[in-house]
């Protein structure tokens, strides 16, 4: 799949007649993908402003949101923002800090993930955090939770209200290659199930699955990392990737492998125009 680029894309959007349909992963540009993605959504959900889809399934659903909302007042993640603070300032064992990395500050929501033209791939927030660890003689964080999502809960609160604005650089075909590469993972089946990530989070957004609502795919990584009451604490979005992925039981990558960078570019691309706001509490 990785090498041929190619996916049977949502039956939803088959059956809507979009541009999508019977198309492959590269039939279509990254602009057509987000006129097309972002009007079906506003079709399905209609009355839901666009940077409402930030918050998820509470967006879509009354009777959860009002839970949500009172979880809010005091959210569980509040103290792991300020430990993050704390690593934001402490200096490592050379002096240096994360600013030596960040000049411009920890608000930095907006500048990833990104296509490393020079390194010719996807650069993520994340790993930009544990490369400036090693550069100044640190050892790097696990990627799925922990200390780790402490420093990003930080960022990421700095970063609040900044819009998402993810480029693919137009002539670089080793960007398009990376960003349809995540675009034909999110809508090809696999695992025992046979689900793809199009199949809960766009054919079936809205819909029950037992006792939970399923999300809409628009916005869906604005808010992370995330603290979810089924983990307790803090998570990343590849530990989400990873999850999703053992829930359809088929073999997940580990975070910040490449197939899960080249996910995030395309999901996070197709949530252009919606403001950054996590940290975020999520079911």
């Amino acid at each position: 799949m990785k090498k041929q680029l190619v996916a049977v894309l949502a039956i939803s959007l088959l059956a809507a007649g979009s541009a999508f349909a019977n198309k492959k992963a590269t039939d279509t540009t990254p602009e057509e993908d987000l006129k097309v993605y972002r009007d079906y959504f506003m079709k399905k959900f209609p009355g839901v402003p666009l940077n409402e889809f930030q918050n998820g399934v509470y967006a879509i659903d009354k009777v959860s949101r009002d839970s949500w909302e009172a979880i809010e007042e005091f959210p569980p993640y509040e103290p792991m923002i300020e430990e993050g603070e704390e690593m934001w300032n402490k200096p490592f064992a050379n002096g240096k800090t994360y600013s030596s990395c960040f000049p411009d500050g920890p608000a930095q929501r907006k500048n990833y993930p990104h296509w490393d033209a020079k390194r010719k791939m996807v650069v993520t927030l994340p790993m930009m955090v544990n490369e400036c660890r090693v550069k100044n003689g640190e050892k790097p964080l696990k990627w799925a939770k922990g200390p780790i999502t402490r420093v990003l809960s930080y960022m990421a609160y700095e970063s609040r209200g900044q819009k998402t604005n993810v480029v693919v650089p137009k002539g670089d075909a080793d960007a398009l290659a990376a960003y349809n590469d995540g675009k034909s993972f999110y809508f090809a089946r696999r695992g025992q199930l046979n689900f793809s990530c199009a199949s809960c989070h766009v054919e079936s957004a809205g819909q029950h699955i037992r006792t939970d609502i399923l999300s809409p795919a628009l916005g869906q990584t604005t808010g992370w990392p995330v603290y979810r009451s089924k983990w307790g604490e803090l998570g990343t979005l590849h530990r989400r990737f990873k999850g999703c992925n053992k829930q359809v039981r088929a073999k997940p990558f580990k975070p910040q492998h490449k197939q899960y960078r080249n996910l995030e570019y395309f999901l996070t691309h197709m949530s252009n125009g919606i403001e950054y706001n996590g940290p975020s509490a999520r079911k």
